[in-house]
C-alpha cells in the first residue's frame, strides 16, 4: 500500500530544491528513477523503493486543487506547481520520509502540502530492518501488487483521479492482459474520467467497507481475494448493504454524449463540438484541458489539435473541466478511421437542488453542432447525481434519456422517409438544410424513455442493415 504527499508550491520546484528534499532520507538512502526518467525515486540500501517522486506539473486552471483535495486546499491565488509524492507502507519511516520530503519544498518554496497537518523538515533516519529490506520487483512505480491477474492500486484519498501515474498503470495492466484493481476506503468518490477507466471489464474498483468487507464500487457485488485478483464471491446474495440507494439530495446530473466526424484535412481544428456545447449550456468555454488530472493546461482548441496530430494514427484520450463555479467535466477521445478523423465527447454538468438544467438549449445546440461540427449524434440525459459529479460508492440510478440526435450523413445512409417515421409517438425535427436534413427526437424525461430510445434505435439499425 502507499500514502500518497503533494506539494503545492508557487514556483517550481528546481534541481537543488529537490534535491534538499530528497536529502530528507540521509545519506545511506540512494537516488533511483523510473517511468522512463518521470519519476525519482528514494531506495532503501537493500534495494527496497521509499518514496516516488513524480515531476511536477504546473497547474493553470483554477479550482484543480479543490475538486481534487477538498476544500480545505485553497488554490485561488493562482497557478501553482503539483509535486506528488507516494510513499510504501512496507516500509514503516517511508510516510514520515514522504512528508518531510515535502516539507522541505514548502519551506523554500512557500505553498502547502496535502493531506493538511504539520510538516517537517527533518532528517528521517532508517532503523536497521527498514534499511536492509529487499528489492521489490520492477512494476510502475503507481503499483502497489502486480500478479499475473491483476495490476492492484491502494489509494486512501478523498477523490480518486485519472493522474499520469494512473493512466500509466492503467497502461501496463491492458497491454499485459491484467485488471487494474483500485483499493479504497468507503469515504472515496472517483472522478468521472476514473469512473470510465474501470467500467470496462475486468478492471475494478474495490471498497473497503468497515461492515461488509470488500465490495465493488460500481456494482455492489461482495469481493474476495482470490488467485491474484479480487473476484466475486458467488454465494453472496445480491449488492452488499453498503452500496444501497442513499437518501436523494436533490441534484442532478446533465450528461451529453457525441461524435462527430470530420474529414483529414490538413486544416482541421479539434475541440470545437466540444467548446460550442460548452459555451450553449453553461455560457462559457472550458476553462482547461489536458491527457490526465489534475488539469493543468488553458483551454485551447489549437494545442489539442497538434497533439493529436503529433500521435495519430494513435487515438487521443483527453480531459476538459470548466470554472468551479459550474462544475462541469468532459472526456474526448480523438480516432482516425478509414472514415476521416472521429471525435467522441461525453459532457457531464452539475446542478443543486434549486439549479435548473438548461434543457431548452439542446434542440438549439444541435442545431449548431449539425450545422458548423458535422455531427453524427447526439444523446441527452439527465440523472440524479452529486452536483460535484464524484461517483460515490453507492447505488446510483441511471440517467434518463431525454434527446437524441442524429446527424445528416446517418439521415442519409439510412433514408430520410425512414428515419422521420419511427414506429412511436415521437415527432421528429429537421435540422440543417433541406438537401441535407438531420433529425432530433425529443424523447421526453420519464423512465419509459429508455424503451422508447431502444425501439428507436433498433428502427434505425433495422434500415442500416438492408
Amino acid at each position: 500500500m502507499t500514502k500518497d504527499v503533494i506539494a503545492l508550491t508557487p514556483t517550481m520546484p528546481d534541481i537543488r530544491t529537490l534535491l534538499a528534499g530528497l536529502y530528507a532520507g540521509g545519506p545511506d538512502v540512494r537516488v533511483d528513477s523510473a517511468g522512463d526518467g518521470a519519476v525519482v525515486q528514494l531506495r532503501a540500501p537493500g534495494g527496497h523503493p521509499l518514496i516516488s517522486v513524480e515531476a511536477p506539473i504546473f497547474v493553470q486552471v483554477p479550482g484543480e486543487a479543490s475538486r481534487l483535495l477538498g476544500t480545505a486546499i485553497d488554490d485561488a491565488q493562482g497557478p501553482f506547481w503539483w509535486t506528488e509524492t507516494r510513499s510504501t507502507t512496507a516500509v514503516p519511516d517511508a510516510e514520515s520520509l514522504a512528508r518531510a520530503f515535502a516539507g522541505r519544498l514548502v519551506s523554500v518554496l512557500g505553498g502547502t502540502t496535502w493531506p493538511p497537518g504539520p510538516v517537517t523538515t527533518d532528517i528521517v533516519p532508517l532503523t536497521s530492518d527498514n534499511a536492509q529490506a529487499p528489492a521489490t520487483d520492477t512494476s510502475p512505480p503507481g503499483i502497489d501488487v502486480l500478479t499475473d491477474q491483476a495490476a492492484v492500486v491502494i489509494q486512501d484519498r478523498p477523490v480518486v483521479a485519472m493522474s499520469s501515474w494512473l493512466s500509466d498503470a492503467l497502461r501496463t495492466a491492458a497491454t499485459t492482459s491484467r485488471a487494474l484493481q483500485i483499493v479504497t476506503p468507503h469515504t472515496t468518490r472517483l472522478t468521472v474520467p476514473t469512473r470510465t477507466a474501470l467500467q470496462g471489464h475486468p478492471n475494478r474498483w474495490i471498497v473497503q467497507d468497515p461492515e461488509h468487507g470488500y465490495y465493488d464500487g460500481l456494482s455492489g457485488a461482495a469481493l474476495r481475494w482470490h488467485n491474484g485478483a479480487f473476484t466475486p464471491i458467488r454465494t453472496h446474495p445480491g449488492p452488499v448493504p453498503a452500496f444501497t440507494e442513499q437518501p436523494v439530495s436533490g441534484d442532478r446530473q446533465l450528461i451529453v454524449s457525441l461524435r462527430t466526424q470530420h474529414a483529414p484535412d490538413a486544416g482541421l481544428l479539434l475541440g470545437g463540438a466540444l467548446e460550442t456545447t460548452w459555451q450553449q449550456l453553461t455560457g462559457a468555454p472550458p476553462t482547461g484541458w489536458s491527457t490526465a488530472e489534475p488539469v493543468n493546461l488553458p483551454w485551447s482548441t489549437r494545442q489539442l489539435t497538434d497533439l493529436a496530430r503529433t500521435r495519430a494514427p494513435r487515438p487521443t484520450w483527453l480531459i476538459a473541466v470548466g470554472h468551479p463555479d459550474r462544475p462541469a467535466i468532459a472526456t474526448q477521445r480523438i480516432t482516425r478511421t478509414t472514415a476521416g478523423v472521429e471525435e467522441d465527447i461525453t459532457l457531464a454538468l452539475g446542478y443543486g437542488p434549486v439549479e435548473t438544467p438548461p434543457l431548452d438549449t439542446i434542440q438549439p445546440l444541435a442545431e449548431v453542432l449539425v450545422s458548423r461540427h458535422n455531427l453524427t449524434s447526439m444523446l441527452t440525459s439527465l440523472r440524479p447525481g452529486r452536483r460535484d459529479l464524484t461517483v460515490p460508492p453507492h447505488f446510483e440510478k441511471p440517467p434518463v434519456p431525454v434527446t437524441f440526435t442524429l446527424g445528416a450523413g446517418p439521415v442519409s445512409d439510412i433514408g430520410f422517409a425512414h428515419a422521420s417515421r419511427p414506429p412511436l409517438n415521437l415527432h421528429p425535427i429537421q435540422l440543417g438544410p433541406t438537401a441535407a436534413p438531420a433529425l432530433h427526437y425529443p424523447l421526453g424525461d420519464s423512465a419509459t424513455t429508455w424503451g422508447a430510445l431502444q425501439q428507436l434505435t433498433t428502427h434505425l439499425t433495422a434500415a442500416r442493415e438492408k
